[in-house]
């Protein structure tokens, strides 16, 4: 990772997540996959981590890339409690109705506005999934953890000199 410069690390992670994003929605709209409130949280987390991204990479400011990517290192943890207490907590649940995500969710009225990216579709136990053997939430997990060390690596590296 030292010998990629932090702006190329953050185009590349945006690019990722970005990905990401499409291949939770092909996986709704094409497979049947449907969200639960805390996929949905982890999808709108994805999403900031892309622009902060995305925008992190594009500024010729360091200092603007470094407190971006600071943003974006908390908004990764988060990502990464919130795929723990999808597999922990709710998936164990009858009904995940009303928790965190559901709060932040309809705070923002994400899920009238644009219901194709953001509704609610199941409960956290009905949209447990498995994929290659691994529950879906854990490779979410996995690319918040990368997407955290890259984020951490760029926030605490000054920019370099030609």
């Amino acid at each position: 990772m030292r010998q990629l410069a932090p702006r190329t690390l953050l185009l590349v992670l945006g690019l990722v997540c970005g990905a990401s994003v499409g291949l939770a929605l092909l996986a709704q709209h094409k497979f049947g996959m449907e969200p639960c409130p805390w996929c949905i949280l982890q999808r709108i987390i994805f999403i900031l981590l892309t622009v902060l991204s995305l925008i992190g990479a594009a500024l010729p400011v360091d200092l603007a890339r470094r407190v971006l990517s600071g943003v974006g290192a908390v908004l990764s943890a988060g990502g990464i409690c919130a795929a723990l207490w999808q597999h922990f907590v709710a998936a164990k649940t009858n009904s995940c109705a009303m928790t965190f995500a559901d709060q932040v969710i309809g705070f923002f009225g994400l899920d009238t506005r644009w219901p194709e990216w953001f509704e609610v579709r199941a409960s956290c136990a009905d949209a447990a999934v498995s994929i290659l053997g691994v529950p879906f939430e854990f490779w979410s997990l996995a690319l918040f953890a990368v997407a955290g060390g890259i984020l951490v690596f760029s926030t605490l590296t000054p920019q370099r000199r030609a």
